[in-house]
């Protein structure tokens, strides 16, 4: 037949590098970037108040789970290329709902966010533990983010800057970045993964999986590190900006804030080598425990406004520090036959942080002012410290037989 003489690179897409899913991860930051520092400011504009706020993220939080813990299903009947597309498609679909102007818009803007973040991170992920060896996941980390600190430092600075004179109009601009990922993603044909892998059976029940994660104390472990190390950014992202406003400080100074932060990202190569050095579990209990403090802190000092501001931007080196290595002992630990399903746990993280800062959030200002947030996320990041010590000290250590990375934990 005259397909045995098409040539095999025609047939068959070459294996994705490390670069390609950075590139891929570095758009996907473009996209987030750029709204990062708008959301607090378009949804307290449009919504009133830091409780109203909340709530709008908890709502998406909660739907944005469930969407998460679905895309392992739902890929069983739809090819993973799709509903990576759909996710790209879905922030479109965000924007188009901001250009309402009203407070329902605003909820539907932010769900149709969250639920693209939700969909592409699964399906990112199961694309990175199925072209990346488990010996390169640390250095695909890095790089990934690496390319992300440009995207992540410029975003927050551009993007209020875009919104104080465009208004809704800058949603184009974060939907523009979209499609590139989009036309990316496709050029790439990264198709639904390893094209050697066959399918294993019906698809699996969106929660069967859980009790397979729940016997796995390594895994519960570094997704809770996660959780927690989003919840601190949550805080960061979200609050510190709003706590500028009600402080007098004005609508740039947290975005500035989170600019500068992000151009920390630049040295994640660095970061990774650091760790490995180190150890995970060192690294990891470090940033944890100096993060927390750094947040008790800013929350103590409060009535000096800007020394808070100082304590909570000095918090986000730490953050960064857990972006690098905070993931490596969930992904160590994962099988090569849960890929998928494992992606789908790892990523509730953003959704369950998501749920549970706004939550918490909107609780606290019930009884304390907005810095009692930086208080209760304080206390958060130090609970991780000390289970952090709990870790195997010689995670993420080569091993002598293989050269590769220890999974012990």
């Amino acid at each position: 037949m005259a397909i045995r003489y098409i040539p095999l690179e025609l047939k068959h897409a070459p294996a994705p590098k490390v670069e390609h899913l950075a590139m891929l991860a570095g758009l996907e930051a473009a996209v987030r970037g750029t709204m990062v520092s708008v959301w607090p400011l378009y949804l307290y504009a449009t919504l009133g108040d830091a409780q109203a706020v909340s709530v709008a993220y908890l709502i998406g939080g909660v739907v944005s789970l469930m969407t998460g813990l679905m895309v392992p299903w739902l890929t069983g009947f739809v090819p993973r290329r799709w509903a990576y597309t759909a996710g790209c498609l879905m922030y479109l679909l965000g924007g188009a709902c901001a250009a309402l102007g009203s407070d329902l818009g605003a909820h539907l803007a932010l769900l149709f966010s969250m639920i693209a973040t939700a969909t592409i991170f699964v399906c990112f992920n199961a694309y990175v533990l199925d072209y990346v060896t488990r010996e390169n996941l640390g250095r695909s980390q890095s790089v990934q983010m690496a390319y992300a600190a440009a995207p992540w430092t410029l975003g927050p600075l551009v993007g209020p800057f875009l919104y104080n004179r465009l208004g809704v109009g800058i949603f184009l601009v974060s939907a523009s970045f979209a499609v590139a990922l989009l036309i990316t993603f496709w050029v790439l044909r990264l198709g639904n993964g390893k094209q050697i892998q066959k399918a294993r059976g019906p698809a699996v029940n969106p929660l069967g999986f859980l009790g397979r994660f729940f016997r796995q104390p390594r895994l519960i472990a570094g997704w809770f590190f996660a959780v927690m190390r989003s919840c601190g950014w949550w805080v960061y992202v979200v609050y510190l900006p709003i706590f500028c406003i009600e402080a007098g400080l004005g609508d740039m100074v947290g975005s500035t804030a989170l600019a500068i932060s992000n151009a920390i990202l630049f040295l994640a190569p660095m970061i990774n080598r650091w760790a490995r050095r180190a150890g995970v579990r060192q690294s990891v209990r470090l940033a944890f425990f100096c993060c927390g403090l750094l947040m008790l802190g800013a929350a103590l000092l409060a009535v000096l406004p800007w020394v808070t501001v100082a304590l909570v931007f000095g918090s986000s080196a730490f953050l960064v520090t857990l972006d690098v290595v905070g993931g490596l002992p969930f992904l160590m630990s994962a099988k090569p036959s849960e890929r998928t399903e494992m992606s789908a746990v790892y990523s509730s993280f953003r959704d369950v942080s998501g749920i549970l800062t706004p939550g918490v959030a909107w609780a606290v200002l019930f009884v304390l002012p907005l810095q009692g947030i930086f208080a209760a996320s304080g206390i958060g990041l130090l609970i991780a410290w000390a289970i952090a010590g709990r870790l195997h000290p010689r995670l993420g250590a080569p091993r002598p037989s293989r050269g590769g990375a220890a999974l012990s934990g």
